[in-house]
């Protein structure tokens, strides 16, 4: 199945990175909603302001965390989560 994201939203494979305290407990991703996140860019929409980012897919960017919806694909353990975001919540390309 393939999805495309219209107008000016990206589709995102968000990178998951578990946040562990030194003394080793881990912290779920809901305890800092300010963090920004991170991920691979898989398909972009033909909006006229993406245009603009200059972005393509592949690319590796940072968006905010809370932005965006959260599409899974598949069931089971086969099913695979990304985020379709707006453009003006890609904040950076990581170079």
């Amino acid at each position: 199945m393939n999805i495309r994201p219209l107008g000016d939203r990206v589709l995102v494979e968000p990178q998951v990175e578990e946040q562990i305290t030194a003394s080793g407990i881990v912290l779920p991703d809901t305890m800092d909603k300010e963090k920004k996140a991170q991920g691979k860019v898989l398909a972009l929409g033909a909006g006229e302001k993406l245009a603009k980012l200059n972005l393509k897919v592949g690319d590796l960017v940072i968006y905010e965390k809370w932005g965006g919806e959260e599409v899974k694909v598949g069931q089971g353990e086969d099913a695979k989560e990304y985020k379709v975001l707006p453009h003006d919540k890609v904040l950076a390309v990581i170079e």
